[in-house]
């Protein structure tokens, strides 16, 4: 597979900035083999059936962004300068990896100063080690108090994170802090759409991935094939297989909201069937892939040649979703993090009524 074959024309306007209010306005297209399907997001309602079950990223997003100064002794003590950080990662030491602004202008030992909290820099390279002056629970108020939403490239481009943002790019579930991008399929659902869903008899289950700025990050090589995946957290707790696992036994879709979540109930299922799973995943699912838990999945629209185009390819195919994609910017569908959704269903599966 070449990465050109992944590529598709996308208008800039077409790119979300923000996101469909209430969430669940979204529009939603429903792709399956030999047909697709315009509607809304609460269209889901009918599309799943009782005994479906949800799989739902419960990772919590961290204001990962800090802005603020740098700090480094001189002799006539001017030695400070704007810097913008970007965490990225937290390492077991305690230490942070991290991205900043100015990059290339970082020295081992300098101070950054935000409001107030203060790191060190361990390291420089292609990223940073910091390490700040708090730590647990003081630590996560300090970063909430001073920092601000990672938005995607794309969106930050165009504008600043502001306080909308705090709660846009949060799914309404979010539990366990640890992401510096939020899941954006979650984004789509409130409480309202949820209770619909559970009144129809779908059931959910919560799994934690931690997604890392690496979900961002081009495929950068012709080959497809020796492209090499960046590493997340995740975890699938007991509980979580188990009902996993009964609603396959049962006959229902597992179905997960997410690509995230997706990879992650794949990657705790490597032998074979889903079992608990703790640890670092960095699968890569594309075209030739065979699925062993997913039987479909709600998602967002993809970057042209990523590889969440590539994952997307290996449950529908890649004409399909090509198909798809057309559809969607002749449509005049939101692309990417605050863009509308899409439903695939491999298996098919018509609405109540259809």
């Amino acid at each position: 597979m070449k990465l050109s074959d992944f590529d598709f024309a996308l208008p800039d306007a077409l790119i979300a900035t923000r996101p469909a209010r209430p969430r669940s306005a979204a529009r939603l297209l429903v792709v399956e083999p030999d047909r697709l399907t315009d509607g809304r997001v609460t269209d889901l309602v009918d599309w799943l059936r009782p005994g479906d079950r949800l799989v739902l990223n419960d990772t919590r997003v961290i204001p990962a962004r800090l802005t603020g100064e740098r700090v480094r002794a001189s002799r006539d003590g001017s030695g400070r300068a704007k810097v913008e950080l970007t965490l990225t990662e937290a390492r077991p030491n305690g230490a942070w990896e991290a991205l900043a602004k100015p990059m290339r202008k970082m020295r081992v030992g300098d101070r950054l100063v935000f409001d107030g909290l203060e790191a060190e820099v361990l390291e420089t390279g292609a990223r940073l080690a910091v390490r700040f002056d708090a730590e647990g629970e003081a630590l996560d108020r300090a970063i909430e108090r001073a920092g601000a939403m990672p938005l995607p490239p794309y969106i930050a481009s165009k504008r600043a994170p502001d306080a909308a943002d705090r709660d846009d790019y949060q799914s309404v579930w979010a539990r366990h802090a640890g992401a510096v991008a939020a899941p954006t399929a979650s984004l789509h659902f409130d409480e309202p759409l949820l209770e619909a869903l559970r009144v129809r008899g779908v059931q959910f289950t919560e799994v934690t991935l931690h997604v890392g700025a690496g979900t961002f990050l081009p495929v950068t090589v012709g080959d497809v094939e020796t492209h090499r995946m960046h590493a997340e957290w995740g975890e699938v707790r007991p509980e979580a297989a188990e009902a996993i696992a009964a609603t396959k036994a049962a006959g229902g879709r597992v179905i997960p909201v997410g690509t995230t979540a997706l990879r992650l109930v794949e990657s705790a299922a490597a032998d074979g069937a889903i079992a608990p799973f703790r640890g670092t995943t960095d699968i890569f699912i594309r075209p030739g892939y065979r699925f062993r838990v997913a039987d479909g999945l709600i998602t967002n629209f993809h970057l042209p040649q990523s590889t969440l185009l590539m994952l997307v390819s290996a449950m529908m195919g890649r004409e399909r979703m090509l198909a798809a994609y057309a559809h969607a910017v002749r449509e005049g569908y939101r692309f990417f993090s605050y863009g509308d959704a899409s439903l695939l269903l491999p298996g098919g599966g018509a609405p109540e009524g259809a």
